[in-house]
């Protein structure tokens, strides 16, 4: 097994990278006494483009919030943040088309119907009304959405719900994806269906992408590449699925992955209890 650590030497020189993480640090001010909180130290990440990615950890170590970071939703105390070499910012469309992020909840809007809610993305991209209907009625059909267009989201239930937001973000052809524990709302069976279907479409449009999950499973049978992360985001394990598909071990993988985070957790607690 071929584990590999992201903390390399010259990572911000890779200008090949869809995404870099360079020497990333993320606090808060805790509002009831000021306390500074850390969750992301000194972390350091690279994704080449096309790779599937999953980051696994315990809650509380920082995942969603790299992902925030790198959506631009929140900005870094200090480090770098690039994604196709350019820093990520909600208040600028300069990585419209190139960013896309599925969510937890659905965040469907109740009075639009599935395939207005379809359609969103692409009317802020300026995308004219006859192409982006038939974008948006040819992704509700890709996901088996048929027949449901013009049905409201309390009309769906949450499976169907979800695909409709798979499609809002996958009719937009994004570059890179993003997603924190996308089906983990969902029953087991609707979650592995709509899990293939998602990295089917994700491998078939090329996208990059980075998922957060706590589904071994997913990341194992779907992934190219896993990230367990500990306490402050820090890199316990980095491992090349690929590699270890090829050598038949993604049993033993999946084991050692539990083992870590069972240590890692057992060292959290004893900080705690100190």
């Amino acid at each position: 097994m071929n584990n590999r650590r992201s903390g390399t030497a010259g990572i911000s020189a890779d200008d090949c990278a869809a995404i870099q993480v360079c020497h990333l640090n993320k606090t808060f001010a805790r509002r009831s006494d000021g306390r500074t909180i850390v969750s992301i130290e000194c972390l350091d990440l690279v994704v080449p483009p096309g790779e599937v990615l999953f980051i696994v950890g315990p809650t509380g170590c920082g995942k969603s919030t790299l992902l925030n970071l790198l959506s631009g939703l929140e900005s870094p105390t200090s480090g770098e943040v690039l994604i196709e070499g350019q820093k990520p910012d909600i208040h600028h469309d300069h990585l419209n088309g190139i960013l896309g992020i599925i969510f937890q909840q659905d965040r469907l809007l109740p009075w639009r119907t599935a395939l207005q809610n379809v359609e969103i993305g692409l009317e802020i991209a300026g995308v004219d009304k006859t192409r982006r209907a038939e974008l948006a009625e040819s992704w509700l059909y890709r996901l088996g959405l048929k027949g449901f267009a013009n049905s409201y989201p309390r009309e769906l239930s949450g499976g169907m719900r979800q695909r409709v937001a798979m499609a809002r973000t996958f009719a937009l052809e994004p570059q890179i994806l993003l997603g924190d524990e996308v089906f983990s709302q969902l029953d087991k069976i609707t979650s592995q269906k709509l899990g293939a279907d998602f990295h089917l479409f994700a491998k078939e449009q090329e996208m990059t992408v980075i998922l957060v999950t706590h589904q071994l499973e997913e990341a194992i049978q779907f992934g190219d590449r896993v990230v367990v992360m500990g306490k402050h985001a820090k890199i316990l394990l980095d491992v090349s699925i690929r590699e270890v598909k090829e050598k038949g071990d993604a049993h033993a993988l999946c084991g050692k992955i539990e083992d870590v985070m069972r240590q890692e957790d057992t060292s959290i607690f004893r900080q705690k209890d100190k």
